[in-house]
């Protein structure tokens, strides 16, 4: 019996997915009116279960989100850890009136600043998933064992179904950067960087302050989510479709179905203005819509996927645009046990990416 009941899942898990990857395939007209529908069919059921809504605000897409929605005569704020972005992307919001929230405080009133969260708990590398994974190799307890062994071998152990070779394996070229911290209890000779790894970044700088904003305002979030970006949470929106109102989860995303060009294309429609950090939004000679300067933005701290860019990567634009703020966070915004100052060089250089 359990064996039919998952293949009828499945099923219906596959089917969702097709469904999706159709609506995806669509004109660009269908998702725009789509994109509308959805949205205006969440702020309906927002209101009949009393609920108020904003827009969570980065880059350029959000920003795009807004102003669709503002198009559509949804009136909802716009919310943004504003503090984290390009200063360019800094004075868009400002002028479209995005409200800022402040980063979270410890027991004592004293903030999380950027600097702060990379001393204390470490750097934003590979990606959120990785970073987590040797976070916990570099923070072990009796209770993390089982998961430290996985992630060493993919072997699960009792509480996992004993499965070999799962996801849980950090890869082969990681382990031998971050695996060291269990060369005594697996037996192996992995290395160890003079650095600390963590996931915990957007948490204490954005992701709690703002869920904190929205649930003192008694408000869910639009967000400027594409499945076509193959982010965390691509299956989610496969799966949930544009509005999700779940147990301890509600959200609507009405751009899942839009690929970049989309996106672009719906900022030009709009006359969206386009933060300096991305240059201008250009059409190549087959029609294709790009951005001339960054092609995506984030924190200007963070390192999340910087080992899959190409040359220029993201520290190198803020070289060119801020020497000074890049000067810091390359060489002086955290101390080691040495009292010696160092910053992303250090880690760049062990993880084989030039700057």
């Amino acid at each position: 019996m359990k064996n039919v009941i998952e293949r009828m899942e499945e099923n219906r898990t596959a089917e969702k997915i097709a469904a999706f990857h159709v609506k995806q395939q669509q004109e660009y007209d269908f998702k725009v009116r789509y994109a509308e529908i959805r949205a205006r069919e969440f702020a309906r059921e927002c209101d009949i279960r009393g609920l108020n809504y904003h827009v969570s605000i980065g880059g350029l897409d959000s920003i795009t989100l807004f102003l669709f929605l503002k198009s559509l005569h949804i009136d909802a704020p716009g919310i943004s850890a504003s503090y984290l972005e390009d200063v360019s992307i800094q004075r868009v919001h400002k002028a479209l009136g995005i409200e800022s929230v402040r980063p979270l405080k410890d027991k004592n009133g004293k903030p999380y600043t950027k600097p702060r969260v990379l001393q204390e708990f470490g750097f934003p590398v590979l990606s959120k998933e990785t970073a987590g994974k040797i976070e916990l190799l570099q923070n072990p307890t009796e209770k993390n064992k089982t998961v430290r062994h996985a992630i060493i071998t993919g072997e699960t152990g009792e509480y996992g179904g004993y499965r070999t070779g799962t996801r849980m394996k950090l890869s082969n070229k990681w382990l031998a950067k971050f695996g060291g911290y269990e060369n005594e209890t697996e037996g192996v000779n992995y290395g160890t960087p003079d650095f600390k790894v963590s996931s915990k970044c957007c948490y204490y700088l954005k992701e709690k302050p703002c869920d904190d904003w929205a649930r003192e305002h008694n408000s869910v979030p639009y967000l400027g989510l594409m499945a076509s970006e193959h982010g965390r949470r691509e299956k989610s929106l496969m799966m949930n479709g544009c509005n999700y109102f779940g147990k301890s989860t509600i959200r609507s995303a009405p751009f899942a179905i839009f690929s970049r060009q989309d996106i672009l294309q719906l900022a030009i429609d709009l006359n969206v203005p386009v933060p300096e950090v991305y240059g201008e939004i250009a059409r190549k000679d087959d029609g294709t819509l790009y951005t001339t300067k960054a092609q995506r933005t984030g924190c200007s701290m963070c390192g999340f996927g910087i080992h899959l860019e190409k040359r220029p990567h993201r520290f190198d634009r803020l070289k060119e645009q801020n020497p000074k703020e890049w000067e810091f966070w390359m060489f002086k915004c955290c101390t080691d046990e040495n009292g010696e100052p160092f910053g992303w060089a250090r880690v760049l250089d062990y993880i084989g990416v030039g700057y």
